[in-house]
């Protein structure tokens, strides 16, 4: 299937990130399910009890961390929740390399370049672990790992499948429910982390552009 212009857009968004060497010709449309996803990939979190999209824009908490809030968002077609998939910084992994269940991932936010992150502040409404997004391009810490766990009997990451991400720091789970914004992000969902194991912590890949998985040499 054809990409359409809006993944274009970001196809072409990647050279900012250090991707010289990413094409059109080398992306693939999320249009299927199935699709594995690989380090570059441009993807969208969709939380699967509540169908909100993770997501992020550059506005402080009014409490806790203050850093750049995270939040779930209820439509499909904003760009703010766009995430790119990276390794650890210290791993051989690359752009197009396969990931098991067991990685430790870091996602970064497209539009603003920060980290998904999370530490000991209380979150603004339910008080669990605040999850936030912090650092940028050259600027990340242990507090943006996250333990990609598969549900089932996958051994790779692909876009159908249930997956939970636990942070490595607290050990908490990412996490939404259906406790809203009342005020700057009216409308839209808390994410937290939570410490044990919950129907609430299930995710899946949703929209995206998703790179091939690169052939060995």
């Amino acid at each position: 299937m054809a990409i359409s212009f809006f993944a274009l857009a970001i196809v072409l968004s990647f050279t900012s990130f250090g991707f010289d060497e990413f094409s059109p010709s080398s992306a693939s449309a999320a249009a299927q399910e199935g699709v594995e996803i690989t380090y570059g990939s441009v993807i969208k979190l969709m939380h699967e009890k509540t169908k909100v999209r993770l997501h992020s824009h550059d506005v402080p908490y009014g409490s806790g961390s203050g850093q750049q809030s995270v939040t779930g968002f209820p439509n499909v077609d904003d760009s703010n929740s766009y995430w790119i998939v990276r390794p650890q910084p210290d791993m051989s992994a690359k752009q197009g390399d396969a990931i098991t269940s067991g990685s430790i991932v870091r996602l970064q936010h497209m539009r603003t370049r920060r980290w998904l992150h999370s530490h000991l502040h209380a979150s603004p409404i339910s008080g669990n672990l605040e999850v936030s997004c912090f650092g940028d391009d050259g600027n990340s810490d242990t507090g943006d790992y996250w333990r990609l766990q598969i549900e089932g009997s996958g051994k790779t990451w692909r876009q159908d499948q249930r997956i939970r991400l636990q942070h490595i720091d607290t050990t908490g789970y990412l996490h939404s429910h259906d406790k809203k914004y009342s005020r700057i992000a009216g409308g839209q969902q808390e994410i937290c982390g939570v410490r044990d194991k919950r129907p609430d912590n299930v995710w899946l890949a949703a929209e995206g552009v998703y790179l091939p998985v690169s052939e060995t040499k």
